[in-house]
């Protein structure tokens, strides 16, 4: 097998694993119903992760990179703070099944018991936080928002956004999109000195 059709390879069993374990969960999901769903031997899924904990954390940070990368082309982009605010908040907000959510809330919980998967989610949550927190600071410095502490103002959003979204992937009918998106935008408007309305 050559270099490029091994990570062609490996690539393609990343993304078989994620939509395996958003079916079966984390902690249900083993390498063999990988390696069926993907059409391979398991052999070959034990050739690039050399253990099961090791398939579900690389597959685990494949999915979340994927949320990253949409991330960090708004942080980088040349738009305004508060124009790169608004899509950090559409980027985070739950719509229909939510994939990503699902191995959010997954990886939260089993990292409750496996160490390895907790400082993977903990580094790719952390990214989250940390570039909410640039955004907010740069706006801050061309005084479009009014906030003294840029990295808490992240967090307790984060922290908002975090519980609500669990709520909404979770919890059918206990509370509407809508209502995630009216409540984010007021608690990123009082931390950040706006009225809501800016937030639309």
């Amino acid at each position: 097998m050559t270099r490029r059709a091994a990570e062609i390879r490996l690539d393609a069993l990343l993304r078989t694993a994620c939509d395996v374990i958003v079916e079966r969960g984390l902690a249900n999901t083993r390498t063999a119903d990988v390696a069926q769903a993907a059409g391979v031997s398991q052999a070959l899924v034990f050739y690039h992760f050399a253990t099961k904990d090791r398939l579900l954390e690389q597959a685990f940070a494949y999915a979340v990179e994927q949320d990253l990368a949409r991330l960090d082309a708004v942080v980088r982009s040349s738009a305004t703070p508060l124009a790169k605010l608004k899509k950090i908040l559409r980027l985070y907000t739950p719509s229909g099944r939510s994939t990503s959510w699902s191995l959010w809330i997954d990886g939260w919980s089993e990292s409750l018991r496996t160490p390895e998967l907790e400082k993977v989610c903990r580094r790719l949550d952390l990214r989250w936080r940390q570039d909410l927190a640039a955004v907010i600071a740069a706006g801050v410095e061309d005084g479009t928002f009014e906030c003294a502490d840029p990295a808490g103002a992240a967090w307790r959003i984060n922290a908002v956004m975090d519980g609500l979204a669990v709520q909404l992937a979770v919890h059918h009918r206990v509370i509407t999109r809508r209502q995630f998106v009216e409540w984010i935008r007021l608690v990123t408007a009082r931390e950040l000195g706006l009225d809501p309305a800016e937030l639309d």
